[in-house]
């Protein structure tokens, strides 16, 4: 099943970047079969990230929490998150980025 998160961040989410940086990217590609797409969101190009998105391909909406809960930059701030399922909409049309 697919899921979407966005994670909305504060501007001390800053910090935590910077610091844990390097762990989350290696979490991330820990978990690259499940976690299909990450990447952060800025309100303008080159301004400060202010959340971020990951899609994922897992089992179970538990399974996406705790892929979540257990990010290195969710253990350190415990940035606010929103999971939803995801439906593609023209599934006959692939999603390449």
């Amino acid at each position: 099943m697919r899921w979407v998160a966005i994670f909305d961040e504060p501007v001390s989410m800053s910090e935590a970047r910077r610091e844990r940086e390097e762990d989350h990217f290696a979490y991330l590609r820990e978990h690259v079969d499940e976690v299909l797409v990450a990447g952060g969101l800025r309100d303008v190009p080159g301004g400060r990230f202010v959340g971020g998105m990951w899609i994922f391909e897992v089992v179970s909406r538990e399974r996406a929490v705790e892929l979540i809960e257990n990010d290195p930059y969710f253990l350190h701030s415990r940035r606010k998150y929103r999971l939803c399922v995801w439906g593609k909409a023209l599934p006959e049309v692939p999603a390449v980025l």
